[in-house]
């Protein structure tokens, strides 16, 4: 292994003692715990699904780093807080993402570098793109052990900002930027990915929501075809099409909707009365409810609509909601709709905790794909989270804190003839939950 001599240097004595430091300690790694993800990855099996979708167009003779090899680096490196590509040169010589990948700490070869990772992203043509888009649906069905009898699908898009000549980037007034809107997809009980599409940034269209939710749910209702479906988004989602789609196949709906003079009018009584109850009681804020049906010109049908009507001192302030369900109007907004808000803690985790909005490629295959193994990247910290102990803080911890707890500890590895030995930090202040997720998820022999 060829690397930069770094010299030794000083800094300030302790305890009247000189202080010498340098890099020069061997075989460390300050990513212990992405042996753990290890065994994650080898429970959920995503490396192989993946690897499975992209075929392999290089010489068999020159071929040194599987695909799968590769996309375990990758998935591994993102999850570490490692989401750059060009963060694969230092790390194919870290000796605990050797072990993870299948490799000897110290007398295994190098794991692949920058350039090879770069050319795997750019690899898939469309086709496998959209086979590797279905595989993850495949392993979001894969990851009950029971068929659901029911589960809701939160959509949501999310802004992408773009700085260079990406194909689909445009510019969006609301942002003010050019970007992506991606679309992203979770199970709103669970907090499982079901799919994330990259996509221009402007708000999409109805055709383009309907098309995204037929294939969707076309490739679940594959696996389980007498689930009961709920679709939950906000308003850029209530359009005809995806709502006239969901009523033709048995999939119900909970859409916002943006206001307009007619559902104005609709609603105009009912918030007469909570403005003269909030200023007869003097509260600071009144709220209320109703019910009604309406049916625009172009929809050839009357649809369900509740909307929430709130009065305060700064005015009123009426939203609405287009359904396909029969609970009471309270219920289904404060309850059902506003659930919906979980979706954007989801996104968080996945774009500012996972970096996947570093979709810096040219070709939209390729930002693709990083999206797709930044998702692969949320299902190994999500699996680790959920093995936690269930009186855990971990349960429930965000990725950023499994990460600075539980992956950023620093370990020693000594590569013996029948033995590998790894030493953790004795001092380590929660290694008592490291040695549990290990024993869940990394049992010995396996």
């Amino acid at each position: 292994m060829s690397e930069d001599s770094l010299l030794p240097f000083e800094l300030p004595s302790v305890a009247r003692k000189k202080l010498s430091v340098g890099f020069d300690g061997g075989q460390l790694s300050s990513d212990a715990g992405v042996l753990v993800l290890r065994g994650v990855e080898k429970k959920l099996g995503l490396a192989a699904r993946l690897a499975s979708c992209i075929r392999d167009r290089r010489k068999p003779e020159r071929i040194e780093h599987s695909f799968e090899e590769m996309l375990r680096l990758r998935m591994f490196a993102i999850a570490a807080g490692y989401e750059d590509a060009n963060d694969c040169d230092a790390l194919r010589h870290d000796p605990v993402f050797k072990m993870a990948v299948g490799h000897a700490p110290e007398s295994g070869d190098p794991l692949c570098s920058q350039p090879t990772m770069s050319r795997l992203e750019n690899a898939p043509s469309k086709i496998e793109i959209g086979r590797l888009m279905a595989a993850m649906v495949d392993q979001f069905c894969d990851s009950y052990q029971r068929t659901p009898s029911s589960i809701t699908l939160d959509i949501d898009d999310t802004f992408d900002a773009v700085h260079g000549q990406q194909q689909l980037s445009l510019f969006n007034a609301h942002y003010d930027e050019r970007c992506f809107l991606p679309i992203h997809i979770y199970e709103g009980t669970t907090g499982k990915p079901v799919a994330m599409i990259l996509r221009e940034g402007k708000t999409p269209s109805g055709k383009e929501v309907r098309t995204v939710l037929k294939h969707v749910i076309k490739r679940i209702r594959s696996h389980w075809p007498k689930v009961a479906i709920l679709v939950r988004g906000d308003s850029h989602y209530g359009r005809d099409e995806a709502m006239e789609w969901c009523e033709n196949h048995n999939v119900d709906y909970v859409f916002g909707f943006a206001g307009n003079d007619v559902l104005h009018a609709l609603t105009r009584e009912a918030a007469d009365a909570i403005c003269v109850q909030r200023a007869l009681s003097g509260e600071d804020k009144c709220r209320g409810f109703k019910a009604f049906r309406y049916g625009a010109k172009t929809w050839g049908l009357e649809r369900r609509f509740v909307a929430r009507i709130e009065a305060t001192p700064k005015g009123l302030d009426v939203r609405y909601v287009v359904t396909s369900l029969k609970a009471g109007a309270r219920h289904l907004y404060e309850t059902l709709y506003c659930a919906r808000g979980n979706a954007e803690n989801l996104i968080k985790l996945h774009k500012s905790q996972l970096a996947s909005d570093r979709t810096s490629c040219r070709d939209p295959k390729a930002n693709q794909f990083r999206l797709i193994l930044h998702t692969a990247a949320y299902w190994l910290l999500l699996t680790m989270r959920a093995a936690a102990p269930s009186r855990s803080p971990f349960r429930y911890a965000e990725f950023n804190t499994l990460r600075l707890r539980l992956i950023k500890i620093a370990a020693r590895v000594v590569e013996g003839v029948a033995r590998i030995r790894v030493f953790l930090p004795t001092a380590c202040p929660d290694r008592a939950v490291f040695r549990a997720l290990a024993g869940r998820l990394c049992a010995a022999g396996l």
